[in-house]
């Protein structure tokens, strides 16, 4: 039982709001303004902010809960959420910038709801945990700073996005760089109305042309971030984003079950012994990842022996989670019939909402892999 904490009531109530948009927004492929507004209101850009920043400093398994509970009633709208939450969660675990820009930045979705992603996927690049250069560059500026090209793709909450934080290339090094919205170069291309999944999300495709940037906002160059911290807060949270549709359609299905009565039937299909397996199986399954995820999100400390060991597990859980949602998404379906491939149902949009959890790192094979060495010790 996770504790109804002040952050998660107030997570499950936006959430209620969200849902009330996600199939329009769903339909427009368009992430909804209020919604942006509302996670900007409530804090949830913010939340991982550390202590010493002047933020709440939430824990990973904290804001592992607030996710799911957003992500019941949109997800494509909390997965917008989870990058700024990762970006300062990881990034106060491993402190990797220079602490008067870091102390900036948190100051900036503080106090005036900046929201913060990193971008990094490229067009020929694909995802960047598989390695390879970033195509996007700098170069020096003459009169100081940097001058920024490139072209990004799959950058969740488009121009909603306050500051962006930069993969590319600084002659034979790759860096990051923080880039704001605003900056005269900067263009989107609307590339992700009509994806499979995730329509609403804004994920598109942005652009940098002679993108003029301060010199204080090199952030990064060649191995000089010091990471030696493997990250729990992307898997954990996208675990979180993915199975929060799964629970929204469980409780969908077993809401149509209880309603729907056929007239060769006279009472509800919930009646059926049938129905009430293949729910039991849902709810089995559910109960299972959750607990998994809970489970290891809590483990989390941010203390680099025990986060090393515990690193399986870490995509363990997401892996678990992303199959999962995937399976009670896929039997829901086959449960409530011909009507929930229509959308008099939300259990399509579930359906292939989930499905983009399988692109996200760390994912299939990969996650598989990342556990068997851990139980091998190899």
């Amino acid at each position: 039982m996770i504790e109804m904490t002040p952050t998660l009531e107030r997570a499950t109530q936006v959430a209620q709001h969200m849902a009330s948009r996600a199939a329009h927004a769903d339909r427009q492929g368009k992430l909804p303004v209020e919604d942006v507004q509302a996670l900007r209101e409530g804090g949830f850009f913010a939340l991982s902010i550390p202590t010493d920043q002047g933020g709440l400093g939430l824990s990973l398994h904290e804001c592992v809960a607030a996710i799911l509970a957003l992500a019941q009633g949109s997800a494509s709208s909390a997965l917008v959420a989870v990058m700024p939450l990762h970006v300062f969660g990881y990034a106060r675990e491993i402190r990797p910038w220079p602490e008067p820009m870091f102390a900036r930045m948190c100051q900036a979705a503080l106090k005036d709801g900046a929201l913060f992603n990193n971008v990094a996927s490229e067009p020929m690049l694909g995802s960047p945990s598989r390695g390879g250069s970033f195509e996007t560059h700098a170069r020096p500026h003459p009169s100081g700073g940097w001058v920024v090209n490139g072209h990004k793709t799959w950058t969740t909450g488009g121009r909603h996005i306050t500051h962006m934080l930069v993969r590319l290339q600084i002659e034979d090094e790759p860096g990051l760089m923080l880039v704001r919205q605003d900056t005269p170069g900067v263009t989107w291309e609307e590339t992700w109305v009509d994806t499979l999944s995730l329509r609403a999300s804004d994920s598109h495709d942005v652009y940098f042309t002679d993108v003029a940037v301060p010199a204080e906002h090199l952030l990064e160059r060649g191995g000089q971030s010091g990471k030696t911290l493997p990250n729990a807060w992307f898997p954990l949270l996208l675990a979180a984003a993915y199975l929060g549709p799964a629970i929204a359609a469980r409780q969908a299905v077993v809401q149509y079950a209880l309603e729907r009565v056929p007239s060769a039937l006279g009472k509800p299909i919930a009646t059926l012994p049938k129905i009430q397996r293949q729910i039991g199986e849902i709810d089995v399954v559910l109960q299972a990842a959750q607990a998994l995820l809970f489970e290891v999100a809590q483990a989390w400390t941010g203390e680099i022996a025990a986060c090393q060991s515990l690193y399986p597990r870490v995509a363990a859980a997401k892996h678990f989670a992303i199959e999962t949602a995937q399976e009670v998404t896929n039997k829901a379906l086959h449960i409530a019939g011909g009507l929930s491939i229509t959308s008099a149902l939300p259990l399509e949009r579930y359906f292939r909402d989930v499905r983009a959890g399988s692109m996200q790192p760390p994912s299939g094979d990969t996650a598989l892999e990342i556990v068997g060495r851990g139980v091998l010790g190899v």
